[in-house]
């Protein structure tokens, strides 16, 4: 689908008419740079490759370099590449929040934010174990038996446990468009999005 590169910016809240508190999120986005544009004749399918955010040219090798050149464009830190746009677009050109209309509805897709090392209760959402009374001693939060014993003698793969918990990728689908604004590229939308505020995220028609 169609859609734009954009950067967290934080949460807030709006009234709609009926003076009801909505929470919503903001976002940056765009405007993004067509760095690429695949063609059926030559890719096999159509997309537009969008790049969004500017780098130094330190942090970028010859070969993008000279990528972005073509564009006619600075190094970009993201680039991303979106399928089902209607409009034409050429190289170097812009793409903008207003690809967005107020009340249409969106996913939002990013980087989770990483918890660290967690248990079982956190990670998964496991009751506990047994009581707190009848010579109960600290086990409240372990996760219990994790398989048999002599058959199968192993731990099945897939099993629920303690771990790394946070940093995958998410996303969060039919979020509402509330306000686009134009002049400051910011796009509000209903509820929360992943991902920890400056992070990149991308929003998809």
């Amino acid at each position: 689908m169609s859609g734009l590169i954009g950067r967290k910016v934080g949460m807030t809240s709006l009234f709609d008419e009926n003076g009801k508190n909505i929470p919503c999120t903001v976002i940056e986005a765009g405007p993004c740079v067509v760095t690429q544009v695949r063609t059926e004749e030559v890719d096999g399918y159509n997309a537009l490759q969008l790049g969004f955010d500017d780098k130094k040219e330190k942090s970028s090798n010859k070969a993008l370099d000279g990528h972005f050149k073509k564009a006619g464009t600075s190094a970009k830190r993201k680039v991303v590449e979106f399928q089902g746009f209607q409009e034409e677009y050429k190289l170097g050109d812009s793409v903008t929040v207003e690809h967005f209309i107020e009340g249409e509805f969106v996913d939002v897709s990013g980087i989770s934010k990483g918890k660290g090392f967690q248990g079982v209760v956190k990670r998964h959402g496991f009751g506990g174990v047994g009581q707190a009374t009848h010579g109960q001693h600290n086990r409240l939060r372990a996760p219990g038996s994790i398989g048999a014993a002599s058959y199968p003698a192993r731990v099945f793969k897939g099993m629920r446990m303690a771990g790394r918990m946070g940093g995958d990728k998410v996303k969060v689908q039919n979020l509402r468009v509330l306000k686009v604004v134009p002049e400051k590229n910011l796009l509000v939308v209903k509820g929360a999005i992943p991902g920890h505020k400056n992070s990149y995220v991308t929003i998809e028609k």
